[in-house]
C-alpha cells in the first residue's frame, strides 16, 4: 500500500491505538467522530503502515465500533470513494453481507426480481468473493443466470429505472474500499469494513434492508444509518438472514424495523398492521425513532420446512436454477415459498404492501401470472 502525499490531521493509526482504541476490549476508548473520519480517511488513502492498519482493525473488532464511529466511516467512504447514481425510482437497498453464503441458496436475485414484477423496484449490490469468507454472492447468482454484473454506476441506475431490478457492483461504484481486499484478506477476520460496505447505499435509496444475527446489532445499524450525515434513510428493516444474508430463515425470524417513506397521514397504524401480519408486539407509528421488532413464523403462512431444505452444494448455480425455476413457474416448493416469502418483505419494507401477508399474496400473484418470468428475461436482456 502506497504512501499518500494528502494532508491529514493529528490521529494517524498508530497513535490512536496508543492514546484511544488499542488498549483491549474492556478499557478501550470510544473514538471520537472527528477521530474515526480521519481514520478512514488514512485507510482509503494508503497511508498507514500495514502492521498498524492491522492492529487497527482488530483492536476495533475487540473493542466494538459504537454507531457513532461507523457513522463517521460510512460517511468517509461514500465521501471519498462510493460512486452514487441514483435512479428515477426509489429503490429498496439490499445491503447483503459481501463475503456470501456457503450452505444455502441465495434467494435475494429471485426475491427481487418478483419485488420487481410487483412494482416495487429493489437494488442489490456486491463485490467479487470478498473477505473474509469468499463465497457466492449477488454477484455470481447473477453471472451464472447471464445478467451483465461487470457495470458502471450510471448504467446500474439505468437498469432499475428500465427493469426495477439493478445490480451495482463494487469494483465500479466503491473502488477506494475494493482497494483495500488483500489488505483485508491477509486480515483473516472481519473488520468493520465488512459492516459498512453494506452501507454504501449507490442508489441513495430511503429504503434499508439488511440482515444481522443479534438484535443489539439491529439497533447498531439502525443508529449509524440515523447518524451518517452522507444520506438519508427513511425506513430500514433488519432481521435475522440465513447465514446472516438478507434471506429469511424457516421457523422464527427476528423483523427489526424503524421509520417510514409513507407521511404520518398516509400510514396506517403500525399497531394494526402488526397484528394483521402475526407480530409478537405493537410497533410504533410511522415517523417514531424507535426501533420496534416483531416476528416473523414461517410455519404461519403454511411453510412447514426447515434451513436445512434451502441446503445447496454448488450456491451459485444452484441459486441460479432454483431462480429460474420459480420464476417460470416449473417449481412449486420450500423454495418457491421462500422466495415469494423473501419478495413478500421487499414489497413490505417500501411499504408498498401494509402487512406480508398482502405482498406474499401480491408476489405469489405475480409468479403464477408470469410476470416475474418476464421481468427475469429484461433483466437478462438488459
Amino acid at each position: 500500500m502506497a504512501r499518500a502525499t494528502q494532508e491529514f490531521g493529528d490521529w494517524p493509526l498508530k497513535r490512536l491505538m496508543t492514546e484511544v482504541v488499542g488498549s483491549g476490549h474492556k478499557s478501550a476508548d470510544d473514538m471520537m467522530r472527528d477521530q474515526a473520519r480521519e481514520a478512514f480517511q488514512r485507510i482509503l488513502a494508503g497511508e498507514p503502515d500495514h502492521t498498524t492498519l492491522g492492529a487497527f482493525w482488530l483492536a476495533n473488532r475487540w473493542k466494538r465500533n459504537n454507531a457513532e464511529e461507523l457513522a463517521a466511516y460510512v460517511d468517509v467512504m461514500r465521501e471519498e470513494s462510493v460512486r452514487t447514481a441514483e435512479p428515477e425510482a426509489d429503490p429498496v437497498d439490499c445491503g447483503a453481507n459481501y463475503d456470501g453464503k456457503g450452505r444455502s441458496a441465495v434467494l435475494g436475485v429471485a426475491a427481487g426480481v418478483v419485488a420487481a414484477a410487483a412494482g416495487t423496484p429493489v437494488v442489490v449490490h456486491s463485490g467479487d468473493r470478498t473477505p473474509t469468507q469468499k463465497q457466492d454472492a449477488y454477484k455470481h447468482v447473477l453471472d451464472e443466470l447471464g445478467v451483465r454484473t461487470d457495470l458502471q454506476p450510471s448504467a446500474s441506475a439505468d437498469m432499475v429505472d428500465e427493469v426495477g431490478f439493478g445490480f451495482y457492483y463494487q469494483p465500479n461504484f466503491n473502488p477506494g474500499v475494493d482497494a483495500l481486499f488483500d489488505r483485508r484478506d491477509n486480515m483473516g477476520v472481519r473488520t468493520f469494513v465488512n459492516t459498512v460496505e453494506t452501507l454504501a447505499n449507490p442508489a441513495n435509496a430511503d429504503v434499508h434492508l439488511g440482515s444481522f444475527y443479534h438484535l443489539a446489532f439491529a439497533t447498531r445499524m439502525t443508529d449509524t444509518l440515523q447518524a451518517a450525515e452522507s444520506q438519508s434513510v427513511s425506513r430500514t428493516l433488519f432481521f435475522q438472514g440465513m447465514e446472516g444474508y438478507d434471506d429469511i430463515r424457516p421457523g422464527s425470524t427476528i423483523v427489526a424495523e424503524w421509520g417510514s417513506v409513507r407521511s404520518t397521514d398516509e400510514s396506517s397504524s403500525s399497531a394494526e398492521r402488526s397484528s394483521a401480519d402475526h407480530s409478537s408486539g405493537p410497533r410504533d407509528d410511522a415517523g417514531d425513532d424507535e426501533l420496534d421488532d416483531f416476528e416473523i413464523e414461517t410455519g404461519d403462512y403454511g411453510m412447514d420446512f426447515e434451513s436445512e431444505d434451502l441446503g445447496v452444494e454448488d450456491v451459485a448455480a444452484e441459486s441460479a436454477a432454483i431462480t429460474e425455476a420459480v420464476l417460470t413457474g416449473e417449481r412449486d416448493d420450500q423454495f418457491a415459498d421462500a422466495v415469494a416469502l423473501n419478495a413478500a418483505l421487499r414489497i413490505y419494507a417500501r411499504e408498498d404492501a401494509d402487512s406480508l401477508d398482502e405482498g406474499l399474496e401480491t408476489a405469489r400473484d405475480v409468479i403464477d401470472s408470469g410476470e416475474a418470468k418476464e421481468t427475469l428475461d429484461a433483466v437478462r436482456d438488459f
